[in-house]
């Protein structure tokens, strides 16, 4: 468990956005460890964990993209029932809102990885590194 950057990437909510956002990171060699999607009636916001934030937010800047840059933590769990509960139980006995996550994991498999926003990243990793 660590501390990431996340880019959240601001597109038009139309076909092909997606696409040309990974034919972009692939063109760079740059990975996708985890990402989400929400849409709004006008644009779309990808946020994504990647294996180079700094050179995938340089190239979405350079095509006029608005991108923000985030502090996440990046988690990998268990995969059983009750893991997710845990850590959000510790985050809130110690005050630490959890801002928004998402995860995935496939059934068979023993861990999955969870990213999560916390109101306060340093200190939650602190919370759940103890």
């Amino acid at each position: 468990m660590h501390i990431v950057k996340q880019l959240a990437l601001f597109v038009a909510n139309r076909p092909g956005m997606l696409a040309r956002v990974c034919d972009a990171l692939s063109d760079a060699k740059i990975n996708i460890y985890a990402f989400s999607t929400s849409d709004t009636v006008d644009h779309n916001v990808i946020r994504m964990v990647v294996s180079d934030s700094k050179k995938a937010l340089r190239i979405f800047e350079a095509h006029g993209s608005l991108v923000v840059e985030t502090d996440v933590l990046m988690i990998d769990g268990t995969n059983k029932p009750g893991s997710l509960a845990k850590i959000a139980h510790k985050l809130a006995d110690a005050k630490i809102n959890i801002e928004y996550a998402y995860c995935a994991t496939s059934p068979g498999a023993q861990k999955g990885l969870l990213i999560l926003r916390a109101s306060d990243p340093k200190k939650a990793l602190k919370v759940l590194n103890s």
